[in-house]
Order: structure tokens, then sequence, then C-alpha cells
């Protein structure tokens, strides 16, 4: 099963993807098997987080800007700066995850939630979730 979810972001968004991809899994009745989430974009990225503090988000962001700040003397300037410190961004936080279906579940831990990250933005956007039963 392969469900495609499209979502509206806005600048440096973290939106939380948990509860529709949990919802996949409950529909799927898979009881075993794997779950691959993707997004097909170069300036965003998905991550698995704890959701307690929604100044975590703040944070986060925060720091993957500390890391790789907007600058002007990337080699690639595609679209803009910004546009270049999101590939970088994308391409070190990731694009894709697999996770395991135990008794018909996702195993995340209790405090863990899947984010999508937005590093440039505001853009719409998709993401991709495959199910795999064993």
């Amino acid at each position: 099963m392969l469900k495609n979810f499209k979502i509206k972001t806005q600048e440096r968004d973290v939106v939380p993807l948990t509860d529709n991809i949990k919802s996949l899994v409950a529909e799927s009745g898979i009881q075993e098997g794997v779950c691959i989430v993707c997004t097909p974009h170069t300036t965003a990225g998905l991550t698995i987080t704890s959701f307690w503090d929604p100044n975590g988000f703040l944070d986060l962001q925060d720091e993957i800007c500390r890391l790789i700040p907007t600058r002007i003397d990337f080699k690639h300037q595609h679209d803009t700066p910004q546009d270049a410190a999101g590939h970088v961004k994308s391409s070190l936080i990731g694009v894709n995850m697999t996770l395991p279906i135990h008794e018909g579940k996702l195993l995340l831990g209790h405090s863990q939630g899947i984010y999508f990250l937005e590093f440039d933005g505001p853009r719409n956007r998709e993401y991709f979730v495959k199910l795999h039963a064993d």
C-alpha cells in the first residue's frame, strides 16, 4: 500500500505526521511489517523527536540553522542562499525513514513523533508512506 499526503508549510515549519501515519497503519490491518516514510524534496527533511514540549521544535530548527546557516558563499546557488542551505540541511537530516510495525502499531517510543521539517518555504509539499506486510 502506498499513500501520498499533501501538506502546506511555512518557513522553518515543523509539521506533525504521526497521527496520519498511525491511522494509515491501523486502516491497513498489517500486524507485522515495515512502514517507509519519504519526501521527494531537496529542501525538507523527516525526523523523529519528542512531542512533549513544543519549544523543542524551535530548538531543533534553531540548532539546524546554527549548524548550517544561510549564507551567500555556498558554491551552488540554485535559486537563493536559503535554497542552497536547505539542500545541505536536507542531505544531513534525511528524507526517508523506515519503522517497524509490530502487533498492528508503529514501534515508536511513548513520547516520539514523526515530523516533516521545512528548510525553505512556504511551500506545497508532499510525503509518501509505503506499508509492507511480513
